[in-house]
């Protein structure tokens, strides 16, 4: 579990980004950030992860503390950014995945290289070069080194904002599966497909955490998501403009036939 405890933070010679934030992250769940660009959802994955020095408040990480563990938590969790071309460091897939697998011996090595490529269906690209590959893929193959480090936690820092939708879809697709996996995952996002992932939906503003949102309440929360300006998932919208006439159609991974299928059944 990773819990938030009056966490505040600033940049040198910057207002103040997170002010006196509180909340906790089950294990097993998604949790979507969001929020307007610079609102600070970005600080609190880069708070989380290791990266940014918390002076302010408490985070702890399976009772780990964020400002004495550091080491050990930077083990348990792993995080992916937005573009993937600013994280590679090799060209060769192999040892872009080895290099933070130094310590263990070669055939350990191979074997969670391996998974983590397959995790992310990429395991026949692994003689490939990274040059060759598309921005989607890149993105794969990032998420698969994080994975190769057995994390228990991911944090996805606006991870599909370069790519196309194909690849936007792969992505999904994966988180998903490291759902069922037991992963826990953050996924900070401005796009509101992502939304539609989580378990649950925290928003951000103005350095604070204005409302938390549960995936089963998320249709008769539009106007909450409207008011600070997260745009609709286009099947939320639907559905919440279908409750406004009187159908009340439950939230699910629809695809557009089914929800075709459902409303049919609705309106009979």
């Amino acid at each position: 579990m990773i819990k938030i405890q009056n966490v505040s933070f600033k940049y040198r010679d910057s207002n103040i980004i997170l002010n006196n934030i509180n909340f906790e992250i089950k294990e097993g769940e998604i949790v979507a950030i969001v929020g307007k660009n610079g609102s600070g959802k970005s600080t609190i994955g880069k708070l989380i992860a290791g990266i940014l020095n918390l002076k302010e408040g408490n985070i702890l990480i399976d009772d780990l503390n964020i400002k004495k563990d550091k080491k050990q938590i930077r083990n348990k969790v792993g995080i992916v950014f937005q573009n993937p071309e600013n994280q590679i460091i090799f060209n060769s897939i192999e040892d872009e995945l080895s290099f933070s697998l130094k310590n263990l011996s070669k055939q350990e090595k191979e074997e969670r290289i391996n998974k983590a490529l397959e995790q992310v269906d990429m395991i026949e690209l692994k003689n490939k070069e990274l040059y060759n590959l598309s921005l989607g893929q890149k993105q794969r193959i990032m998420i698969a080194e994080i994975l190769a480090k057995n994390p228990n936690y991911i944090v996805l820092d606006e991870p599909t904002t370069m790519i196309d939708s194909s690849g936007k879809e792969k992505i999904y697709k994966i988180i998903k599966n490291l759902k069922q996996k037991g992963y826990t995952i953050i996924c900070i996002t401005n796009l509101a497909e992502e939304v539609l992932i989580a378990d649950r939906t925290l928003i951000l503003d103005d350095g604070k955490i204005v409302a938390e949102i549960e995936k089963k309440e998320l249709v008769k929360s539009a106007e909450i998501l409207k008011k600070y300006e997260i745009k609709l998932p286009t099947l939320l919208e639907v559905l919440s403009e279908l409750k406004n006439i009187g159908i009340d159609l439950k939230l699910a991974d629809y695809t557009i036939e089914e929800l075709i299928s459902k409303l049919k059944g609705a309106i009979k």
